[in-house]
């Protein structure tokens, strides 16, 4: 296994690039998010987004509709910006530093093997004299409430007199944009500090939240040292006239420190958090925390840190050889997947993870769909945590189903922090019940992937139960017999309302059908009968779920051999995309709703992802003509679509459109192919770039017969490995020219297919070899 995970950049103060650095340094750890921006802040007239977010922490804002209609959603919950206690400012004999004025050299640095992030500078006072600093960011894992910045300055010329002047402010606003929808379109105070308390090396604010009524408290401690020239570290005294209270909501403490010719001064602040919605008493919990780790070694945690990652990278690693850039790409996109996954219950996986505003923070379909699947194969305990939200919400979910008026069954709903609706738009949104189908695929995913069955117990079937009852309640019988589901909205954004959306109804047949399969299966089990009689669910009820699943309506079109995408989307014009001015994508932005729905234009992959989810939807040739019909229709103005293009061209044996379609969209975030990753990383997108590696090039498939491996090498490789989970072992893919391999790193025997022949790996070390198709 490697251990050269580093990006490194030069600082710029160009404001995209600003921004962008924002986004690509951020430090998180599923709690706690912090944006990578400058601890001396950048002049008034740059835009920056800085923020410190808590994963699950929200306020509830209010989103009037224009007209008042039955059940509407008119408030929502939006993601917080918390906190400020980045900002350090720095004085060096009396100097303020600034990063523009001095001209100083700025390296950034993201070190994926460590889990930090650090800004090394250089610059020169206007006497020539030289100075270094280096500021190294920790959001640790193993402690999720804990993030430290750890500041260090060296004087090479002369003696210096250095202080740090460190603030810790509750008084913060969110960011807005009123031009991108994407983001909240007014910047707001959502939080009032109530409550400060200073002690001689220590602060704690508490901050409330206006209508949810959300508790934060935040503790900052402060450590000061002198090094010498060999790195023996002396502690400096602090005492309680170095911090004071500004005003209220902002506490500063000033650090002054003597250092001679070739000495550092080294500050370390450590912020702590808590928060009302996990914790009885943030405040001491908070003080708690701040004690204890302040009682460590900062060597010492960062060792457990590294840890941390040393483990997640033996279960993950990846590797791609022949191009440089996309390897690194992918190393970011599995570190930031890793950064954005829930270490605390009552919290997921937001759609720009931890690192910016963007979505206001909310979860959609995208977590289980694109993210998940990631978990699944590389780290079992956070993929039940990420499932462990949505059984946490399940409640939610059935109320939801109430609202719109469902008698029984549970919909979860499009975007959410707490399991509420937050979709103030409902034909693209509330009406998007496909979001249930991600979340029933996701758990029998997890489940065929792990064989978890003490999971569908607990958590799972009642999942399963409820969703499936909920399509039961929401489709119906046509004059043919065919069980029909209308007025739905698929993935599809660019086409809303429609009936017997294709991908939709393979959706619920697929999770009545196994509902109904686990029930059946384990329904001697003590735990089952509990839940039969928690849900009142019988055998007839059962029945009719297996029924509609069998006789559910799947529209083919026989004119163009087709699976069409709904029973009135081939009724439409197409539109003419090659004619359509480039500066008018993404469509949303340009045109009225109501225009593009009554087109053939696809915003992203829909009939096609449901082809490559089952397989038994349609046979290959309807797959391979429905793919040639959709390529030529849609935009991928969603960063969720060419990863699925990608995907189920390498199940079709479409190799050169297979890599075609991979193209850049794993570089995405790293290298600001859209030009939003300003706004937060595409987490979504990251996980289908994974899966367009994983299950698309790499050919596994995990189904009830097993796992198959089924490999082929794009041309612009020279090769590509990576190591996966399953049932309990650890495995290992290397495909080079040639041939291909699997190999048993870790756990008992393993049978698996190639190509349709049968292997086994039957001890720690075994490896199958086979020739590469091509």
């Amino acid at each position: 296994m490697r251990s050269n995970r580093i990006i490194t950049k030069k600082q710029s103060f160009d404001k995209a690039e600003l921004r962008l650095n924002e986004t690509l340094f951020c430090n998180a750890n599923g709690y706690i998010g912090v944006r990578g921006t400058l601890e001396e802040g950048v002049p008034d007239f740059i835009s920056t987004m800085r923020g410190m977010y808590l994963g699950g922490v929200y306020e509830i804002i209010p989103m009037k509709q224009a007209e008042s209609l039955c059940n509407l959603i008119e408030k929502k919950q939006t993601m917080l910006n918390v906190a400020d206690t980045q900002t350090i400012y720095l004085c060096v004999n009396g100097e303020k530093f600034d990063i523009q004025s001095t001209q100083a050299d700025c390296d950034r640095i993201l070190n994926m093997d460590e889990g930090y992030t650090l800004r090394t500078l250089a610059w020169k006072d206007k006497d020539s004299n030289r100075y270094e600093a280096s500021i190294k960011r920790v959001a640790h894992f193993e402690h999720p409430n804990l993030f430290t910045i750890e500041y260090r300055v060296r004087s090479l010329d002369r003696d210096a007199e250095i202080l740090f002047d460190s603030r810790h402010i509750a008084d913060v606003k969110n960011y807005s944009d009123p031009d991108d929808p994407r983001l909240a379109d007014e910047s707001e105070a959502y939080l009032e500090a109530v409550m400060s308390e200073m002690t001689e090396n220590s602060s704690i604010m508490l901050a409330k939240t206006k209508v949810s009524g959300i508790s934060i408290a935040s503790a900052v401690g402060h450590k000061l040292f002198t090094a010498d020239e060999k790195g023996n570290l002396k502690e400096i005294e602090i005492n309680g006239d170095q911090i004071d209270r500004i005003k209220n909501g902002e506490i500063r403490g000033t650090f002054r420190v003597h250092i001679e010719k070739g000495q550092e001064a080294v500050y370390v602040k450590y912020t702590v958090f808590a928060d009302s919605i996990r914790e009885s008493d943030p405040k001491n919990k908070s003080r708690e925390i701040l004690c204890e780790v302040m009682g460590k070694e900062l060597s010492e945690l960062y060792k457990v840190q590294k840890d941390v990652l040393t483990a997640f990278w033996q279960r993950a690693d990846m590797e791609i050889q022949g191009d440089d850039e996309l390897d690194l790409a992918m190393c970011f996109n599995m570190y930031q997947l890793f950064q954005s996954s829930p270490r605390m219950d009552k919290v997921s996986i937001a759609a720009k993870g931890l690192s910016g505003e963007g979505y206001e923070g909310h979860y959609f379909w995208d977590t289980e769909m694109y993210a998940l699947p990631f978990f699944i194969l590389t780290d079992t305990e956070l993929a039940r945590r990420i499932l462990a939200f949505r059984y946490e919400t399940l409640d939610k979910a059935r109320e939801n189903a109430g609202l719109l008026g469902h008698k029984k069954g549970a919909l979860y709903p499009w975007r959410t922090i707490t399991g509420e609706e937050c979709s103030g738009y409902f034909p693209s949104g509330t009406a998007a019940y496909h979001i249930n189908g991600a979340i029933s695929n996701a758990v029998i995913s997890y489940y065929l992937a792990t064989g978890d069955t003490d999971y569908l117990l607990s958590e799972g079937e009642e999942i399963l139960l409820e969703i499936a009852r909920l399509w039961l309640d929401t489709g119906n019988y046509d004059r043919d017999g065919k069980f029909v589901i209308n007025e739905v909205t698929g993935p599809d954004e660019y086409t809303c309302m429609t009936d017997n959306n294709f991908y939709t109804n393979c959706c619920a047949a697929h999770g009545m059908k196994w509902a109904v399969k686990i029930f059946r299966e384990l329904g001697n089990r003590d735990e089952m009968k509990a839940l039969s009689e928690k849900l009142g669910i019988d055998d007839d009820e059962i029945e009719k779920i297996s029924e509609a699943a069998e006789k559910m309506y799947l529209p083919y079109d026989e004119k163009f051999g087709i699976s069409p995408q709904d029973d009135s989307f081939l009724q439409k014009p197409v539109w003419d995309l090659e004619n359509t001015p480039k500066e008018e994508f993404p469509l949303l932005l340009h045109y009225h709703p109501l225009h593009l729905y009554r087109y053939q234009v696809c915003k992203q992959a829909d009939t096609v992802l449901a082809h490559f989810l089952y397989p038994d939807s349609a046979d290959k040739e309807t797959m391979e003509k429905s793919f040639r019909y959709y390529e030529k229709i849609t935009t991928h103005d969603s960063s969720l679509s060419t990863c699925v293009f990608s995907m189920q061209a390498s199940r079709l044996g479409l190799y050169d459109e297979a890599e075609k379609y991979f193209g850049d969209s794993a570089k995405l975030d790293l290298y600001n192919r859209h030009g939003n990753s300003g706004d937060g990383v595409h987490t979504a997108n990251m996980g289908g770039a994974y899966m367009a590696i994983v299950y698309g090039f790499a050919g596994i498939r995990i189904n009830e017969d097993g796992l198959s491996v089924d490999p082929f090498l794009p041309k612009s490789f020279k090769g590509y490995s990576f190591n996966f989970c399953y049932r309990g072992r650890s495995l290992r893919v290397e495909v080079k020219s040639g041939e291909a391999s699997l190999k048993l790193l870790d756990g008992e025997k393993i049978d698996f297919c190639h190509n349709g022949d049968k292997y086994s790996l039957n001890s720690v070390g075994a490896v199958s070899t086979w020739k590469l198709k091509q």
